[in-house]
């Protein structure tokens, strides 16, 4: 690199991340400020707890390209403000991780003192989501609790990408954005190419998203690609798993089809069916999710309709092969 132009490059950079920073404070200042808002006109008996489905419904009508402002949202922003409003000292930190952070922090830590120490961190260490759910899970708190001692030089060693950290769907829907996908990522490279090949089956699949979001209780949860079936009249779920096949892959893919029937699909039309698509180094497996509820004879119909186990192993084993081959 020419070093004469270094000291620009890194002050584009500062640059930028002080704009993201400002951008998801904003963010984390209107969630606060509805939750409030929300909070006082239950407490004061101004509104009903039906007043959260109402307000979702009035958004979408006046505003459709405003996005974020789900019913299952909203009350998770006057859950925020009600978890923080006695503890004004947290209030910086708040606001200075991702929306998504926070859900995870506040929805499944149980004290303020195990929301404080994940905040901190957080911050301090620029925690992905995922690596934040896995320290949660893994119950960093506790252990540092009982070992009282600090956090080990492999874990500050760490250290994210900050922009990274906020690229977080609720900041591409506040500013009404496409989000950015990385091209080099193998995960979206094959479900990218798995769309296209369901798309060329026939003209029943409509497309309908990729990284496709589901709200259950305080977690977000993303389906890699979800299609509408003309013919079946039904929300086709697909997930893509670049590993062996696990029973577990089946049931999380099962939770995704009783929240899609709960929470998408239309009264009009049938229960939804997933797709699981497993592929590690010896083998693919395709196994389909039906609804217990399905007759025998919709059973047959989903299975006449659905394209052939085979024919999708036999493009799934491609897919890896030509990802191995750029390699």
């Amino acid at each position: 690199m020419d070093n004469r132009f270094t000291d620009i490059i890194q002050l584009i950079k500062q640059s930028r991340t002080n704009a993201i920073k400002a951008v998801n404070a904003e963010l984390i200042n209107l969630y606060w400020n509805i939750g409030e808002h929300i909070s006082k006109k239950i407490e004061q008996s101004e509104w009903g707890d039906s007043v959260v489905k109402e307000l979702a419904n009035f958004i979408q009508t006046q505003e459709p390209e405003i996005k974020g402002f789900s019913d299952k949202n909203i009350w998770r922003m006057k859950q925020f403000y009600e978890t923080y409003k006695d503890f004004p000292k947290l209030s910086t930190l708040l606001r200075e991780i991702s929306w998504s952070h926070n859900l995870a922090i506040f929805s499944r830590c149980k004290t303020v003192e195990e929301r404080q120490f994940y905040l901190k961190l957080a911050k301090q260490e620029n925690y992905s989501f995922r690596e934040l759910e896995r320290q949660i899970s893994a119950s960093l708190f506790e252990r540092t609790m009982i070992g009282n001692s600090k956090l080990s030089t492999a874990l500050r060693g760490s250290n994210h990408d900050l922009a990274n950290t906020f690229k977080d769907s609720y900041v591409f829907d506040f500013l009404n954005l496409p989000e950015p996908h990385s091209e080099s990522d193998l995960q979206r490279g094959l479900v990218r190419q798995m769309k296209n090949f369901i798309l060329e089956l026939g003209k029943d699949f409509l497309f309908l998203g990729e990284e496709y979001k589901l709200q259950v209780g305080n977690s977000d949860f993303y389906i890699d690609l979800l299609f509408y079936h003309r013919g079946l009249q039904c929300l086709v779920a697909f997930e893509l798993k670049a590993d062996k096949f696990k029973p577990d892959h089946l049931g999380q893919l099962n939770f995704y089809l009783e929240a899609l029937d709960r929470d998408v699909r239309k009264p009009n039309e049938n229960p939804s069916i997933g797709v699981l698509l497993c592929k590690d180094k010896d083998s693919e497996v395709v196994e389909y999710a039906l609804s217990r509820s399905l007759s025998p004879t919709m059973v047959s119909e989903y299975n006449t309709q659905l394209p052939d186990k085979k024919l999708l192993q036999q493009k799934l084993h491609e897919l890896f092969e030509n990802e191995t081959d750029e390699e």
